[in-house]
């Protein structure tokens, strides 16, 4: 396994990269913002697992596909860009969450969450791309088994990523509290978390459809 040594100064590459703004902060943040606490890290959790997919996906040689072969990584891309729109246009259609007038009124279920955010990643081939370059460099042959070194390297991560994201989301829950108790939860205003979630669905499917950097 990676000494410790290594594993230091990838948990620091890591801790700049996930402190940085990125598509899937902005998704949990969202998230959060708009369905609460819970949403968020359930969002988080399903973020972490497609972490773990492209790990795994990097570990098998998977992940170099879509750096040799373009038409690989469109496909990929354009799939990505399509199931956001269409998680757009569901968030855009949802009923008010934060001024629900029942217990009956519709939830989203804690697993449809966790999907959304799993999928959500696991499309997104500039994340596989991002494990491809970083993970390597930290990866020694002679160390033991590469694809547990690397599923050792996508632990760590998730765990900086769960303290990083984890502040986001008390953050933009509290956000949240703040707007409902100005009046942003009634009336007209009681539509706003779905149509900023829908937003966000859009403006990250656009940036993946249109962004070809990746597959230059």
């Amino acid at each position: 396994m990676p000494d410790i040594a290594t594993l230091a100064i990838f948990a620091a590459a890591c801790l700049a990269l996930t402190a940085t703004p990125g598509a899937d902060m902005l998704l949990i943040a969202t998230r959060s913002a708009s369905q609460g606490r819970l949403a968020g890290f359930l969002t988080l959790a399903g973020v972490q697992a497609g972490t773990y997919c492209h790990a795994l996906a990097a570990a098998l040689g998977l992940s170099q596909v879509f750096a040799a072969h373009p038409l690989a990584y469109d496909a990929v891309r354009y799939a990505g860009a399509a199931y956001l729109l269409f998680l757009a246009w569901q968030a855009f259609r949802a009923n008010a969450l934060i001024a629900a007038p029942s217990p009956d009124a519709h939830q989203p279920a804690p697993l449809s969450i966790v999907r959304q955010g799993f999928i959500t990643n696991v499309l997104n081939p500039k994340m596989a791309l991002f494990v491809l370059a970083l993970f390597p460099q930290f990866v020694r042959p002679d160390a033991g088994s590469v694809v547990l070194q690397i599923l050792i390297l996508a632990t760590v991560l998730n765990v900086i990523g769960l303290i990083v994201n984890g502040a986001v989301i008390i953050a933009a829950v509290r956000l949240r509290g703040a707007l409902t108790g100005a009046g942003f939860g009634r009336g007209r205003y009681a539509r706003w978390p779905q149509i900023m979630l829908g937003t966000v669905f859009t403006g990250l499917a656009l940036r993946l459809a249109f962004d070809r950097t990746g597959s230059k």
